[in-house]
């Protein structure tokens, strides 16, 4: 069980400076999937040591996989082949971590052994079938309880290739399909009806697997190797935009840099809805890691207005939209977000979740079945202080940590231990950079 902690987050004056937010928690689960299945030794730089990565890592030694830690963020994965992973003998704990049990189900799917997914409490109330549905039309076989985990697949199927439409934008869903797909006899093509997350396509394509995408069709053509590859991870964006809305609330005359910031064009809408709003965040010297963007960014405290969030920025920002509600009870009017269910069923109801820490902070807001409506105050204290529940959501608490830029009184959170599965050492970070935030037992 994990020991219970609270953030104390009291109001700062502003947060100046420059930092380097950990390296991508998706592209760190894919790089030691891919590489534990290609042929020879990968090298990974940047890797995220947190616990849903180390939760992967674990996993993937459990199947076989020679991986050798010479660092936190320094990784050597010797790849085992396509067909050269084994059976662990035990179930495979994924810990807090959606996209690594919904990966490994479609990667396992493939595989000549039974396997089993479980995971913690959390994670074990969380929807599988939408991954399990196109892997059983490929000809696999995976059971869920009820539509949750734990996961069981059984071994030995020959899988076939499909053509897949999703009903809903998901790269996890996608990936798990893709996984799969590369086991399949005859080619797959997975449909999405929005743009979603591409890692894993730049990934697969960095390691030798033909793709055709055209639009929102992608269709994989099944290799015989993927070949091995050096990887240096970007910043992960999802944890950059917590330090971007900070210094939209708060950054001195210098402005706040980010540094090394991975700007996959998948995962950036934050920062349009952010401009949007009046946000001054500035780009600078754009680059290329691997086969991501990447780049670093100023932030400058800005005087934001509410906006209708557009529903076709939503999918680009559906991790970030916690700390953009945060944003917009500090903006001037009203903004209005719909388009959201997805945040139903994150590691928390993220919708009713952020709600109740709202309504604890005084801020007037109206609950949509798919998003929220927020009468965001304006200059001077957004927040009256108080305490919030984060209900062991890591985003939650997080988005809250950033509120006591703009509250009138301290911030109590609760159940905030699961921050360190996808962010270790935010609240050293964050007080580096002048966020009054520290952690201690409840």
């Amino acid at each position: 069980m994990v020991p219970q902690r609270k953030f104390e987050a009291r109001p700062a004056r502003s947060v100046t400076g420059a930092l380097v937010v950990p390296g991508d928690k998706s592209i760190s689960h894919r790089s030691l999937m891919l590489s534990g299945i290609a042929e020879g030794a990968s090298e990974v730089t940047g890797f995220l040591a947190s616990e849903d990565c180390l939760a992967t890592l674990s996993a993937m030694r459990a199947l076989g996989v020679h991986i050798e830690q010479l660092s936190p963020t320094h990784v050597v994965i010797r790849g085992v082949g396509l067909r050269g992973l084994r059976d662990a003998g035990f179930a495979l704990d994924m810990g807090n971590a959606g996209t690594a049990m919904r990966l490994f189900t479609g990667l396992l799917s493939a595989q000549s052994f039974n396997s089993r997914l479980i995971g913690d409490a959390s994670l074990m109330q969380r929807p599988m079938e939408r991954v399990a549905k196109p892997l059983r039309e490929m000809g696999a076989d995976v059971r869920t309880r009820a539509g949750t985990p734990p996961v069981d697949i059984g071994g030995g199927r020959s899988l076939q290739g499909i053509v897949y439409a999703m009903p809903v934008a998901s790269a996890q869903v996608k990936s798990a399909v893709l996984l799969a797909a590369l086991y399949a006899d005859g080619v797959t093509t997975v449909i999405a009806p929005g743009i979603n997350r591409d890692h894993s396509e730049r990934m697969l394509a960095s390691c030798g697997v033909r793709l055709d995408i055209d639009g929102l069709c992608t269709t994989l053509h099944p290799p015989k190797a993927l070949v091995n590859q050096k990887l240096n991870v970007p910043g992960d964006f999802s944890s950059a935009a917590f330090f971007i809305v900070a210094g939209l609330l708060g950054a001195s005359s210098e402005g706040l840099l980010i540094q090394n910031v991975g700007l996959n064009p998948t995962r950036t809408g934050l920062l349009d809805i952010l401009r949007s709003m009046g946000g001054d965040i500035e780009v600078l010297n754009r680059r290329e890691s691997g086969a991501e963007p990447v780049a670093d960014l100023r932030v400058r405290a800005s005087a934001l207005r509410g906006v209708q969030v557009p529903v076709e920025l939503v999918p680009l920002a559906i991790d970030e939209l916690p700390v953009l509600l945060i944003a917009a009870a500090c903006a001037v009017g009203e903004t209005v977000l719909t388009g959201a269910e997805e945040l139903r069923v994150k590691e928390s109801d993220r919708i009713a979740a952020m709600s109740a820490g709202l309504k604890s902070l005084g801020v007037a807001h109206q609950v949509l079945p798919d998003g929220m409506r927020i009468e965001g105050r304006g200059e001077g204290p957004a927040f009256s202080g108080g305490e919030i529940d984060s209900f062991g959501d890591h985003r939650i608490a997080m988005s809250f940590a950033v509120a006591s830029l703009r509250a009138a009184k301290p911030i109590s959170i609760r159940d905030v231990a699961n921050v360190a599965t996808s962010f270790p050492g935010f609240v050293g970070l964050a007080r580096s950079v002048g966020l009054d935030v520290y952690e201690s037992a409840e």
